[in-house]
């Protein structure tokens, strides 16, 4: 594969300044809803607060890659008195839990950094987080080239992971019998 020079956008996450106030996840959710800004759904966030009040921890993870298998990984790690399972640290929409997939249809989700027209300046939930937890930061990386599923793709990939390449046939076609 060729290398290429690519701006790569990140998000930094100081998570000892997290209190769990959640309105990245508002925001996010507000911005990625269909027409914009017209409702509110934190299940439908790109980033969520993995919280555990009982012990103080607030983490925020930003949605990652679909993976089609569960992990072995079910390490606890200790970072400044606190406990974390890797689950915790996990980007990834996975089959053995709920997070970063969407509430109705159970596609995966992922960050896109709140890219629109006309482009923002920064993400949604760095432009909101109240704790300055959040740190939106861009470089230049050479990085190789690298051909990836669309979203239509990736879409129905997980449909067939999850329902079987009969029923979503079967649903594909009756749905352009009515429209």
């Amino acid at each position: 594969m060729a290398k290429v020079k690519k701006i790569v956008k990140t998000i930094k996450i100081d998570a000892d300044k997290c209190n769990g106030c959640r309105s990245c996840e508002i925001a996010c959710s507000a911005f990625h809803s269909t027409p914009k800004y017209s409702n509110n759904n934190p299940a439908r966030s790109r980033i969520q607060i993995i919280t555990q009040r009982a012990k103080d921890i607030f983490m925020p993870v930003l949605a990652g890659e679909y993976t089609p298998a569960e992990c072995a990984g079910r390490d606890i790690y200790i970072i400044d008195g606190k406990e974390y399972e890797d689950c915790g640290f996990c980007r990834a929409s996975c089959p053995s839990r709920d997070i970063f997939k969407e509430p109705d249809s159970g596609l995966p989700l992922k960050c896109d950094m709140c890219e629109s027209d006309p482009p923002r300046e920064k993400p949604m939930c760095v432009e909101w987080c109240l704790n300055d937890v959040l740190k939106y930061e861009e470089h230049e990386e050479e990085v190789e080239e690298e051909v990836k599923l669309d979203d239509v793709e990736l879409g129905l990939k997980s449909m067939v992971d999850k329902f079987g390449i009969e029923k979503v046939i079967d649903t594909v076609a009756r749905m352009s019998q009515k429209g």
